[in-house]
């Protein structure tokens, strides 16, 4: 009897345990006009402190493939994030620069600001709330 009586709590708990990991929302980011099937895409979902100082809280890694690509960040917890993304065309996992500063390959950022400069958190920043989001982002 006791046997049968942890088994149910075992399973209660772990059934738990599992709802409270799966109360994120899920952010589907489609990327537009990749340009090529070379190298991978890179993408990391980012908060205030992360951005554009190395990993992001979720990151993401494909194969870099021509047109539309699509994919998802599960499990995000509400607040204000930023995502960015390169196309990392040679696959050594950082952004190249010309010797001047510009970047040498393709780059995107949520809001999809194009100024002049680097990026800033506010001009890339949204707010995730309760409900699952899509997000279209251009390189």
């Amino acid at each position: 009897m006791k046997s049968l009586v942890l088994c149910f709590m075992m399973t209660v708990a772990l059934g738990w345990a599992q709802q409270e990991t799966q109360n994120g929302v899920t952010l589907t980011i489609t990327l537009e006009n990749v340009l090529n099937d070379q190298g991978d895409i890179l993408a990391a979902l980012h908060t205030q402190d992360t951005f554009m100082k190395g990993p992001g809280v979720t990151n993401y890694k494909s194969v870099a493939q021509k047109g539309q690509m699509t994919f998802t960040f599960n499990n995000v917890t509400p607040g204000t994030y930023g995502i960015s993304v390169l196309h990392d065309l040679n696959s050594n996992q950082r952004m190249d620069y010309e010797s001047n500063g510009m970047p040498t390959e393709p780059y995107g950022m949520s809001g999809n600001d194009m100024s002049m400069g680097p990026p800033s958190f506010d001009g890339v920043s949204f707010e995730v709330g309760a409900a699952d989001q899509d997000i279209a982002i251009r390189f």
